[in-house]
């Protein structure tokens, strides 16, 4: 039988199992085939060589200079009573919403447990005792590209015959430099025979790093302005750690120059197969599992799995459509409401 023969034969086959569907189930099938459209859209534009080039940016105001400084600059965190006082009046000025009866957490960050948490922030938390701990340890800023990019640089108190390896950690979204706080020590104080000189940067946006003032900045950018970094600092071979947003720049640095990167250590992957006879064998096997292979055992046990995760992806990531396509209109309440803001971040904590 020849290669279109067998297309017909099995176009025909396909034609008569669809007339045996109720209308329901055509609805999915009809949803899965456009899902289908959308989702080899994003693979084809997902494709990407195994080496990323390096390439050049410019992401501060205005034109790019002819030249660009490196100088690296300590930096120390401060506030002021005139921001404690801006931030009390705004904490004082909160318009709570009632929940739900009833509701828990799950229409979002509860408002009756949101008022215990800003409560302690209006009256116990220590701003004073707060910042002498983020001072800790020492923060250096330095300008690439364009922007003041923050980090962190831990140096380790280094015993006889230990070995000394540069890590770099990076966070995700809501997440700060802070979060490595509790390990750096664990890092940079050991009796082993390695331990690591600790850099945790800030990434553009983030925290005291500056914000990218033009459309365009993405992981691949963050990488790069993050390897210009690393060598300011002298260092042409080093290891990485990454989670979340994190993932996707140490990723994308060992992709960009791997002959720098010694060590590469996720706490977040997306694993994804290039192979769309598999994903296609996924979605289809739901309706039409002889068509590849499935049996009515692999259907029962793989397809509630699935579909509860999609649902949980769906109900949990509706912030990040919203960051990815408007940014500027959550990031004017977020902005103007520390309690909004905390309420928007503590509520992936609740999930």
């Amino acid at each position: 039988m020849g290669f279109e023969d067998s297309i017909m034969q099995t176009t025909e086959y396909v034609k008569e199992t669809l007339g045996n569907l109720d209308r329901s189930k055509l609805q999915l099938l009809a949803l899965s085939s456009a899902g289908v459209g959308a989702v080899l859209c994003y693979l084809t534009w997902r494709q990407s060589p195994k080496t990323i080039p390096v390439g050049d940016g410019w992401w501060g105001a205005g034109e790019k200079p002819l030249t660009e400084g490196k100088t690296i600059h300590r930096f120390v965190v401060t506030t002021s009573v005139e921001e404690i006082e801006d931030l009390q009046r705004r904490i004082d000025q909160t318009r709570f919403t009632i929940p739900l009866e009833d509701s828990r957490f799950n229409y979002g960050f509860n408002s009756n447990y949101l008022r215990r948490v800003v409560s302690y922030w209006r009256h116990q938390f220590d701003w004073e005792k707060q910042v002498k701990v983020i001072n800790q340890y020492p923060h250096f800023k330095t300008k690439i590209e364009g922007i003041d990019v923050h980090f962190v640089h831990v140096r380790p108190v280094q015993k006889a015959g230990q070995t000394v390896l540069p890590l770099m950690m990076v966070y995700g979204w809501p997440g700060s430099f802070y979060e490595f706080y509790r390990i750096i020590p664990l890092l940079t104080k050991t009796d082993s025979d390695v331990v690591f000189e600790v850099i945790c940067p800030s990434i553009p946006g983030y925290g005291y790093s500056e914000a990218p003032h033009k459309k365009g900045f993405n992981t691949l950018e963050a990488a790069r302005i993050f390897h210009k970094r690393m060598e300011r600092l002298g260092f042409t071979e080093f290891y990485v750690q990454g989670g979340d947003w994190g993932a996707f720049i140490t990723n994308n640095m060992a992709q960009m120059k791997p002959e720098c990167i010694r060590g590469l250590h996720l706490n977040m992957v997306i694993a994804r197969t290039d192979s769309l006879g598999q994903l296609l064998s996924l979605i289809t096997g739901r309706y039409l599992p002889f068509l590849v292979g499935f049996t009515k055992e692999d259907v029962r046990r793989l397809y509630p799995y699935m579909e509860k995760n999609i649902f949980d992806i769906l109900r949990e990531t509706g912030y990040l459509h919203i960051q990815a396509t408007k940014p500027d209109t959550a990031g004017c309440g977020l902005n103007d409401s520390p309690v909004g803001l905390a309420a928007y971040i503590l509520e992936k904590f609740s999930s």
